[in-house]
């Protein structure tokens, strides 16, 4: 799902398909929300995270600390 010029309009048919009937007035906000969180996600999936290990690979508390204070 592209958010690329979504306009009010399509903004509003989403949120209708997905049960979230939006009142006109809110049509303008939601498309402009949707497209400045498409933009910061488009930045996050350009970051190489090629050297860092899955989540499931971390256990809490088995850190070490490395700091000077």
């Amino acid at each position: 799902m592209s958010t690329a010029g979504l306009t009010p309009e399509e903004a509003a048919r989403w949120a209708d398909r997905a049960g979230l009937p939006l009142p006109p007035d809110r049509h303008t906000a939601v498309a402009a929300t949707a497209q400045h969180i498409h933009s910061v996600v488009a930045v996050l999936r350009e970051l190489d995270f090629g050297d860092t290990p899955p989540a499931s690979v971390y256990r809490a508390g088995e850190e070490e600390h490395d700091v000077a204070v």
